[in-house]
């Protein structure tokens, strides 16, 4: 079932060479831009970087953190929090074409020294125990079946009191899911968890829950100002649209009505192990 997971995402394959060409396309030159002019495509989990910084504001860290984000995608959550934090990021991905076009973006940006990017599996960490001084973790459960060996696995790669930073899509109550979505075009990929399983899952796995929120709502007016074009616009108009052409529309409508329905659920946990 994992090689679903990395077609569901590779956009096609080439994908960093496709985000070049449509930059320049656009008359913009990639090693120019900031890494905010990439948010709408490398931070597109709910309310986007603001969350991220949210998120980062609570894990504690120092420009010596060493930072590992699990599911890191085209890397956007890693190079916002190496950029502000200091630090260094190292971000693992199933999705061998996200890994190296996030790897990219980072020379791109100048950010190549601070964050890596490796291909792996996030229920089997390639690192030593106690690797890591803080984690975190974005929108990337929804497509892991065996959470319990994924955050098992988060808390053996974390020194004494790193602190685990989670923000996931979970289900909620108002029904079932209705596809395709960004993370799944179709239930076989999809594995969302409730947030009282959460809770299990991250004691049983060794963390101490510190605190959990349900942003929901904050999340749903966040979307509706994005698919109105109302909300923040980012500079360069780079959107998830390459990762998922013209079917993103409908992805963006059935994400409305489940979180409306509250059908789907955007919580965050923090944690400590």
């Amino acid at each position: 079932m994992t090689g679903k997971i990395p077609d569901h995402y590779s956009g096609g394959g080439n994908l960093a060479d496709r985000i070049a060409r449509d930059l320049r396309a656009k008359g913009l030159e990639p090693a120019e831009l900031a890494t905010a002019d990439f948010e709408a495509l490398d931070e597109f989990h709910f309310r986007g970087r603001a969350a991220t910084l949210e998120l980062a504001s609570q894990m504690r860290l120092t420009a010596r953190s060493e930072v590992l984000d699990i599911g890191s995608g085209l890397g956007g959550v890693a190079r916002t929090i190496a950029q502000t934090a200091g630090c260094h990021v190292t971000g693992i991905d199933l999705t061998p074409e996200l890994c190296a076009a996030a790897a990219e973006i980072s020379g791109w940006l100048g950010l190549s020294e601070k964050t890596l990017f490796l291909q792996g599996d996030a229920t089997d960490l390639p690192f030593a125990d106690n690797s890591f001084d803080a984690a975190i973790t974005v929108h990337a459960a929804m497509n892991i079946a065996a959470k319990d060996r994924m955050y098992a696995e988060a808390r053996r790669v974390l020194r004494p009191g790193g602190r685990f930073a989670i923000f996931d899509i979970l289900q909620g109550e108002g029904g079932e899911i209705i596809f395709p979505v960004p993370w799944a075009a179709e239930p076989s990929i999809s594995y969302l968890a409730r947030p009282k399983e959460m809770e299990t899952l991250l004691r049983a796995a060794g963390f101490k829950l510190l605190h959990s929120t349900d942003s929901t709502s904050e999340s749903l007016r966040w979307l509706e100002q994005r698919a109105a074009g109302t909300g923040p616009s980012p500079l360069v108009p780079v959107t998830t649209r390459l990762l998922f052409g013209d079917g993103y529309t409908l992805m963006v409508q059935n994400q409305l009505r489940a979180l409306r329905e509250r059908r789907m659920l955007t919580c965050g946990f923090l944690c400590s192990a």
